[in-house]
């Protein structure tokens, strides 16, 4: 062969030359071409990956709390603790402000002596009124400071809708709406937010139903009475006191939710026939709690308004007091002839006359029943404040009191008619004077057959 001529041979390595440049350089392109989809590929599979383990997560701790298994006791546990954080964290506050408060009257009534105001007019507005007021707010709002924010703890992590998860098939067999649930938990705070928050059930029929049945739940005004008897007859006063007491008030909230349950069921198939409605529960993720936010929504928007509107009823209920307390009609006021009118009734339920007076004219606020008790007994002429609950366990062991009337009194307390403030919410919820006086009787019904019931099989079988 002969050899090639030089310029030929040139041109050919020239384009030899410019063939592998340019599959190096598609060499190159393809690399990093395939380093950037790498990467890529990389990070969508990390943040893929980030929002899987949370899903997973989720998923993982929603196994556990919305089982069949695990689901309703780790409500209740939720529950007892939080009324023992209540109950503890409430007593030293409670009795500061009650010192304070009731400090304050003593300066009001010596400002009166020195106006040489008459005697009624000190009675009425500091003895019955301002001391009113004094008993409500000192017991009514260190427990609302801390089980609200509690309450709107688990409202913000998530917790609220699991617990309507858990509770929406027991309201399904009810014929009631899953919803109730949650209008439920709303009454633990006060009955009368309970019913606001009605709103969220779509139905009219299942919506009157949670409005009708959201008594039975205890409210705030109910759980100073629940509690005093509670850690007087039930676990003594010592050091197991509160949580025994807890334990007591956490047994009754699940006698009022199986009343509620019971009603809802018995007024669907009388009253509100019909067939409850379906709703679909989309369970949100778990939330990082908002502390400032948690406690600017549980302190002004509920405590303070909660609060405000109790205070509004128990002040003209304070006055109304003092002035049957100290009329009288030969010689005995007019809350001792109704106490006696009352006393044989009263008595069927495991009551006595002064317990069920002190119900019927504390019906303004629930706070005041206890107060209204402990004058009556003392035969004083206003609403007194005892040194301990060792002195009122005195007080009302001298009066009669057996660990029936404590139970007696707490399960009326429970399920008895819901305080003017509710009231006054229902009838404006449902624009109906018929369902008002309605979500007032069913209640008293079913307290008086319940504590009936158990006081008389006490009667029977000789257990007291």
């Amino acid at each position: 062969m002969g050899t090639l001529d030089p310029t030929l041979s040139s041109l050919l390595s020239s384009i030899n030359q410019e063939i592998r440049a340019k599959k190096q350089q598609k060499i190159r392109d393809s690399i990093v071409s395939s380093i950037y989809s790498c990467a890529e590929e990389i990070t969508r599979k990390a943040a893929h990956h980030k929002i899987d383990r949370k899903l997973e997560l989720d998923q993982k701790i929603d196994d556990i709390i919305t089982s069949r298994v695990f689901g309703i006791p780790i409500m209740l546990t939720l529950l007892g603790v939080i009324l023992w954080l209540t109950i503890i964290g409430a007593n030293y506050p409670s009795q500061l402000l009650a010192n304070g408060l009731f400090w304050l009257e003593g300066q009001l009534t010596n400002f009166f002596m020195m106006a040489n105001a008459p005697d009624w007019l000190h009675g009425v507005l500091v003895l019955g009124m301002y001391r009113g007021l004094a008993w409500v707010v000192s017991v009514m709002l260190p427990p609302m400071a801390i089980f609200f924010p509690l309450f709107t703890l688990l409202e913000d992590l998530g917790y609220l809708p699991r617990v309507a998860f858990n509770l929406d098939k027991y309201f399904k067999k009810a014929c009631a709406h899953g919803k109730q649930a949650l209008t439920m938990c709303m009454g633990f705070g006060c009955n009368a937010a309970g019913v606001i928050s009605c709103r969220i059930i779509e139905s009219p029929r299942e919506r009157l139903l949670a409005i009708l049945t959201n008594v039975f739940v205890p409210c705030n005004g109910r759980f100073p009475t629940l509690i005093s008897l509670s850690m007087i007859f039930m676990g003594g006063l010592g050091a197991a006191a509160s949580g025994t007491a807890a334990a007591v008030v956490a047994l009754l909230v699940l006698v009022g939710a199986g009343i509620t349950l019971l009603m809802s069921w018995f007024l669907s198939k009388t009253v509100l026939r019909g067939e409850p409605s379906f709703f679909t529960l989309e369970l949100p993720p778990y939330r990082k709690p908002q502390l400032v936010r948690i406690l600017i929504r549980s302190l002004l928007d509920r405590t303070i308004f909660v609060l405000m509107r109790a205070t509004v009823v128990a002040a003209p209920a304070g006055a109304i007091t003092w002035i049957l307390a100290n009329t009288y009609i030969g010689e005995l006021s007019i809350i001792a002839h109704l106490a006696d009118w009352l006393d044989p009734f009263a008595v069927l339920l495991g009551l006595d006359g002064i317990i069920l007076m002190a119900f019927i004219l504390g019906l303004p606020a629930n706070e005041i029943v206890l107060p209204i008790m402990i004058m009556s007994y003392l035969s004083a002429g206003a609403m007194l404040e005892l040194d301990s609950l060792t002195s009122l366990r005195t007080l009302l062991i001298d009066n009669g009191w057996t660990w029936l009337t404590a139970l007696s009194t707490m399960l009326f307390s429970l399920l008895h008619f819901p305080c003017g403030t509710t009231l006054l919410t229902i009838y404006k919820e449902t624009k109906s004077l018929k369902w008002t006086v309605f979500a007032a009787l069913m209640p008293l019904g079913t307290a008086i057959i319940v504590t009936f019931a158990i006081a008389q099989l006490a009667f029977l079988l000789g257990l007291v």
